[in-house]
């Protein structure tokens, strides 16, 4: 063989002679062993689902306003000669108390010239009555006599006379009473216009005032509200009251509690908002139904409100925090498995959820964040009696 045939054909020797150990290596390698540990359950907190013949609650808020509000409007003109120590702002009101004093000269002569005037009337009635008693004698033989030779028409005109006369009087008698300025309900000032020897005219706001028998708050409800109240749109309370509701507030530092009713709701849903109003009232917020500490419910105070609902018999609560969107509830089964379970909920509110359907009672529903949740995927129970004790 040459040499030039030697150097071709040893590289060829070198690597078939490669590749045949690789070859061996390859098919000789030992089998690496398969790992058999399982994953690592995920922990998780978990609570039981809780039989419950549940109360269904609906919290939400508002502000208190009075009942009643007025403008305080003259309807005479004259000299303010008085004002009540209590019209000023938050000044006390009762019935019927004379609250600004106005001049009354003139009225006073009014109402005398009034009264002159119904006894002129009175006595042309009177004579007119008397003429026509003398005519229809005269003329009892007279055929078909005239109404007007009867002097009927004299008598009417008398007559209208005097129930004009007699109106005028009246309207004076009004207008003296005008002069003293009050209002028909207990309440408070809340704003004045006018003072001591000012001139006013009619039609002049002397103020601003509103009732303290009974206040107001004005309440939304969303859809879910309103179905946990169990109550139609334009529900109006009976003699027998309303819905029991709480009203709570922070004042001077202290949280208060009002007692009230709900006792109507809204025939219509506001377009803007697409929320239900429900009305809540409380009676003398000012006095009897003032908190324990003595705190009045004063108008234009934010409250929260919580209503008492509609019972729901033979559910489940549990935590708000178990209750996933959609309305999905993770359960730990007996074999440490997730189960994703879609439930039926009554009503959820910040701290429970009352379920209808989906749910037995005792089982252990997750209340801890948990990703990429699957079905089936393993869970570990956190023992929160041994944490609160290592705590």
């Amino acid at each position: 063989m040459s040499v030039k045939i030697r150097r071709l054909i040893a590289p060829i020797v070198v690597i078939a002679g490669g590749m045949g150990m690789y070859s061996l290596l390859h098919a000789t390698k030992p089998e690496p062993e398969k790992a058999t540990e399982e994953p690592r359950p995920t922990s998780v907190y978990t609570a039981p689902a809780q039989a419950t013949d549940a109360t269904l609650t609906v919290t939400t808020q508002g502000e208190v306003r009075s009942r009643t509000h007025v403008n305080m409007v003259s309807q005479i003109s004259g000299r303010i000669v008085s004002v009540s120590p209590e019209f000023i702002e938050g000044g006390r009101v009762h019935p019927g108390e004379t609250l600004i004093t106005i001049e009354d000269t003139d009225y006073q002569l009014a109402l005398r010239q009034a009264q002159a005037a119904v006894a002129d009337a009175e006595v042309a009635l009177q004579q007119s009555l008397a003429d026509a008693d003398v005519a229809r004698k005269q003329l009892r033989n007279t055929p078909s006599p005239s109404d007007l030779a009867l002097k009927k028409p004299q008598v009417a005109q008398a007559r209208a006379a005097l129930a004009a006369a007699r109106a005028t009087l009246e309207q004076a008698q009004v207008n003296l009473q005008r002069t003293r300025v009050s209002l028909p309900f207990d309440g408070r000032i809340a704003h004045t216009s006018v003072d001591l020897g000012q001139f006013i005219t009619a039609g002049t706001v002397l103020g601003e005032a509103f009732g303290t028998e009974v206040v107001e708050v004005r309440l939304p409800l969303a859809d879910k509200q309103l179905a946990a109240l169990g109550l139609p749109i334009g529900y109006s309370a009976d003699e027998n009251g309303g819905m029991p509701a709480t009203l709570r507030a922070d004042v001077a530092g202290q949280t208060h509690q009002w007692q009230g009713e709900l006792v109507r709701l809204d025939a219509s849903i506001d377009p803007s908002t697409r929320m239900l109003y429900a009305i809540a009232e409380v009676e003398a917020p000012y006095s009897a139904g003032a908190s324990r500490g003595g705190m009045p419910l004063a108008v234009g105070l934010f409250v929260d409100a919580t209503i008492n609902g509609r019972e729901v018999a033979d559910s489940v609560a549990v935590p708000s925090s178990a209750l996933r969107a959609g309305n999905v509830v993770f359960v730990l089964d007996d074999q440490g498995r997730l189960d994703v379970r879609h439930v039926e909920v009554a009503h959820s509110d910040g701290d429970t959820a009352v379920i209808t359907a989906g749910l037995e009672p005792g089982e252990q529903v997750v209340t801890s964040a948990i990703r990429n949740p699957i079905q089936g995927m393993a869970l570990s129970r956190i023992d929160t009696s041994a944490v609160a004790n290592n705590g």
